[in-house]
Parts: C-alpha cells; sequence; structure tokens
C-alpha cells in the first residue's frame, strides 16, 4: 500500500441520545438499554412508528457540529496554531441547513465549521448516505497515511427531523414494535437516532511531535460496491466481504487479528442477513466465534454521521476493554450465524487489540475501519 505514515486518533466528541460527551455514549452502550422514547421534537401524527433516539435539548444541527470540533480540538489538545494546520472533513445531510448570514448549502456548513472552529481553509464535504462519516474517515487517514496532511479533522452531524422520518416511515423500514433487534429473529426494523460527532486524526509524526497521546490507530480501511440493486443489498454479502478484507490486508493483519466487530446492521430482515453472510465470507469459522454486536440497537441510525459515531464507541470500548451488547436480541436467526454480544447484568471484559466497525448504504456502498491500540 502506498500509505507509510500510522494515522493517530487523538481526540473525540459525541453528541447521542445519550447526553453529550463520548462517556456518556459509551455509558450508555455498555449498559444495553436502549435510549428509544415517543418523538418530541415534531409531529408524529397520522405516523406508523413514533419513536426515535433523541436528546430533548439540542441546538441547531450547525450548532451542534460547531461545538462538535472545537471540543474534540480541545480533547486533542490543539492549539490555535495546529488548528490552523487542520482539514475538516464534513460528512451530513445534502439539504439546507440554517447558517448565520445565509449559506443554506453542505459546502457552505463546512466553510463555516472551519472558520468557526479556526482551522484551515482545506474542506470536503461527503453525503453518500450512511457511508458519509466513515468514507470521510477512510480518505483522511489515506491522506494523512501518505504524508499528504498532517491532521483532519472529522466532523459528521445527523438530529432526527420530519422530512427523512417521514420517507423511512413511508417506507415502512421502521420496527413497529419501537425495538432496534439486529441480527435477532423477529427484528422489524431500523429506528433513527441523533449524533453529531468529531474526531481528530494526526499522523503518528505529528502527534508525537507535540506529545499528544492517542486514543486509537486507524489500522486499515475499506471500500466496495455491491454493484447488486439500487436498495437491496448482495444477499451473499460480497461487496461488504471485500471492504473488510481491504481494511485486513492495508493494516497487514490475519482475520484471527480482530477480536470484535462493531456491525451495521440496522435491524432490518435483508441487510442483516447480508452482512452475515459478509463475515461469514471473510471469517469462515472464526465468524460463529468473534464477538459481533450492533450499537444501532442502542443509540439508533443516525444516517450519514452513523460512521462517526459508531467509530467513537469501537475505539472507547476498545480502550476500556469492554465490548458494547447487541440490545433487543430475542433468539438465534439461521440467517445469522454469528457470536452475538447478548446483553448480561454486567458487561465482560474482553481486551481485544483490534475491532472492525462497519457501514453500509443504499445503493451497495460499503465502509470496514479496523482500530487497534496505538
Amino acid at each position: 500500500m502506498a500509505e507509510r505514515e500510522p494515522v493517530r486518533i487523538t481526540g473525540v466528541h459525541a453528541l447521542s441520545a445519550f447526553g453529550r460527551g463520548a462517556d456518556a455514549l459509551l455509558a450508555g452502550v455498555l449498559a444495553g438499554t436502549p435510549a428509544f422514547a415517543p418523538v418530541r421534537r415534531f409531529d408524529t401524527a397520522g405516523r406508523r412508528v413514533t419513536v426515535a433516539a433523541t436528546l430533548p435539548e439540542v441546538g441547531s444541527l450547525a450548532d451542534e457540529l460547531a461545538d462538535a470540533v472545537d471540543t474534540a480540538c480541545r480533547a486533542a489538545g490543539l492549539d490555535g496554531r495546529r488548528r490552523a494546520e487542520a482539514a475538516l472533513f464534513l460528512a451530513t445531510h445534502g439539504g439546507p441547513v440554517s447558517l448565520p448570514g445565509g449559506g443554506p448549502e453542505a459546502p457552505a456548513l463546512a466553510g463555516h465549521l472551519a472558520r468557526g472552529g479556526g482551522l484551515a481553509d482545506r474542506t470536503r464535504v461527503y453525503t453518500t448516505a450512511c457511508v458519509s462519516a466513515s468514507t470521510a474517515v477512510a480518505d483522511a487517514a489515506t491522506l494523512i497515511g501518505r504524508g499528504d496532511l498532517d491532521r483532519v479533522v472529522v466532523a459528521a452531524g445527523y438530529l432526527v427531523e420530519p422530512d427523512q422520518y417521514a420517507l423511512f416511515d413511508a417506507g415502512r423500514a421502521f420496527a413497529a414494535d419501537g425495538a432496534v433487534r439486529p441480527f435477532s429473529a423477529g427484528r422489524q426494523g431500523l429506528l433513527l437516532g441523533d449524533g453529531v460527532v468529531a474526531v481528530v486524526l494526526e499522523s503518528a509524526t505529528a502527534a508525537a511531535r507535540r506529545g499528544a497521546p492517542a486514543l486509537a490507530e486507524v489500522s486499515g480501511w475499506g471500500r466496495a460496491g455491491d454493484a447488486y440493486h439500487p436498495c437491496q443489498p448482495d444477499p451473499a454479502g460480497a461487496g461488504l466481504a471485500r471492504a473488510v478484507e481491504a481494511a485486513l490486508r492495508r493494516a497487514g493483519l490475519p482475520a484471527g487479528a480482530v477480536g470484535y466487530v462493531n456491525a451495521n446492521a440496522t435491524g432490518t430482515p435483508y441487510s442483516d442477513a447480508s452482512e452475515a453472510a459478509a463475515l461469514r465470507r471473510v471469517f469462515g469459522d472464526l465468524a460463529g466465534r468473534i464477538p459481533v454486536s450492533s450499537t444501532k440497537s442502542t443509540h439508533g441510525h443516525a444516517l450519514e454521521a452513523s460512521g462517526l459515531l459508531e467509530l467513537v464507541v469501537t475505539v472507547l470500548a476498545l480502550r476500556h476493554g469492554v465490548l458494547p451488547v447487541n440490545a433487543g436480541y430475542l433468539a438465534r436467526d439461521e440467517a445469522c450465524p454469528l457470536n452475538i454480544i447478548t446483553p448480561t447484568p454486567t458487561p465482560t471484559p474482553h481486551p481485544t487489540p483490534h475491532a472492525l466497525t462497519l457501514n453500509a448504504a443504499f445503493g451497495g456502498a460499503n465502509t470496514a475501519l479496523l482500530v487497534g491500540a496505538p
């Protein structure tokens, strides 16, 4: 591979239905109690499903993203000079946003956030649905790894709002029973959730130069398409399997090095079975032993922000040596023969050196991020 410089994560921040801050997110996920509740943010009268994972008091998406960028930079210990050297990669929905003085599109939002956060005038915007944030991380890691950039702030945001909510509800994609049950028999669909996240990625050299401790290393990343159907995933999971294999190759690691998978699994019948097939394709018999969970079962699906929200969960779980549970699980589905982490009264310590976090989107886009101890 062309990349030579190790890529470190030196600062994170996350807002979710569990509260503000990455610690609140991790505590909520490890507790295994889903954050889904009746939506109060807008009128859901006439909707088939009326619940989501939302934080009661939030500002505008632009304001919450600005806070996330600033908080992550402070967590990474970035002073003004080093912020000014950092690019900003933003993952968000491509629709209108409300900014002071106008600027209704996502590129304007990225510029606004970069200026407000004291970052470089070098931005990228990702609007590729549910792989937006993970694609941004992969691109940032590629550019850092080959020496083009020293530092990138990746930010992503989605706050549950009426338009996307109505589309998913009309499409009968939501779980009618109000619970997300990834890989489980009886799963009925997904539920949306808030997610506003920022992560600071740096080259190992740049981080060491300023004495910055690292939370994790982004060891590998991969992307692949299904080329199968506009909406339905490939039942054989071939695209996602290729993404995982690419991440392992880039990291120079065998499949057996992976000790945990934070799956994309949304709780929908076809996509969960396809993902299970992908994991079996990559890991073979190991797929029945590697611990797997989907944290969407607790914090909901944050659409464009999902990849970054779940990356933060995975990094923090890795550091604490305790794996998130797969909430809502009822019983084994023979189409998903995996080692699912089911809820227990006390999370079980499970130290592991490497973990995968996976994402997939309509259209057959797939991403895999492999993280490890720095």
